[in-house]
């Protein structure tokens, strides 16, 4: 099994959702969170005054998959979250040990 964690621009959680649905992926947990890469934030003005703005609004996606779907999952999030500009974010790939569905007790692969 492995996990995917994509940190995406959050206008584009609508376009990965779809492509992962379309692979035949539907579960998923979604959080927003802040960040910055190379892009290093930016100056904005509120009220008159000039401000830095360090950390970005972002949509961080996390999965869990069976060793075969993940090739398919990454190239969807990859091709609907691409924009071509800097910010668009990364995909990690990490090894999950053990699954276990609190509900029922089924374990690793029976419980994604």
């Amino acid at each position: 099994m492995k996990k995917i964690e994509a940190i995406i621009k959050p206008f584009k959680m609508d376009d990965v959702r779809e492509a992962l649905a379309e692979v035949g992926i539907a579960g998923m947990t979604v959080s927003e969170v802040k960040g910055f890469g190379r892009q290093k934030g930016h100056t904005e003005l509120y009220r008159g005054a000039e401000y830095q703005v360090d950390f970005l609004p972002k949509i961080k996606i996390e999965l869990v998959l069976d060793d075969d779907r993940v090739e398919q999952a990454v190239e969807a999030i990859q091709s609907s979250a691409k924009t071509g500009k800097i910010g668009d974010g990364k995909i990690f790939v990490y090894s999950v040990e053990q699954a276990v569905r609190i509900r029922t007790g089924e374990q690793n692969e029976d419980a994604i």
